[in-house]
């Protein structure tokens, strides 16, 4: 059976509560569960100690049980130090598209072409 450790959503209509479980990878989200070991609560500020509560002795177990945290759950269990996450580097992610790189060449030269007809006149004028 393949265990996952994730979080399984609560609370009203746009005000999201979530329960960090363990869970069988094949259950739906909000289903059945095989245990409660913290929760987390996205609405309250990011320095709170209340926002994310987590069992870290359960979670180790689990751990050692073979469960794979999702990338969130992965970024609590790292703060609690209980998992090393490896950084991600993505040096694409902020490279402009192929369009956006046309009209970036496109506004680059219309500016070249724009600075090259206002010099001539004046450069014009300096040799008269």
């Amino acid at each position: 059976m393949a265990l996952s450790i994730r979080l399984s959503r609560g609370g009203s209509k746009k005000r999201p509560y979530y329960r960090i479980v363990v869970a069988d990878a094949r259950a739906p989200r909000d289903g059945r569960f095989i245990e409660k070991i913290g929760s987390f609560n996205p609405l309250l500020a990011k320095d709170s100690p209340e926002r994310v509560k987590l069992e870290a002795e359960r979670a180790a177990h689990w751990l050692k049980m073979g469960a794979q945290p999702t990338d969130r759950v992965a970024r609590f269990l790292d703060a609690a130090g209980l998992r090393e996450r490896p950084a991600r580097n993505n040096p694409k992610k902020a490279e402009p598209g192929e369009k956006a790189k046309e009209r970036a060449e496109e506004r680059a030269a219309k500016l070249a072409a724009a600075q090259e007809a206002a010099n001539a006149p004046a450069e014009e004028a300096a040799e008269a």
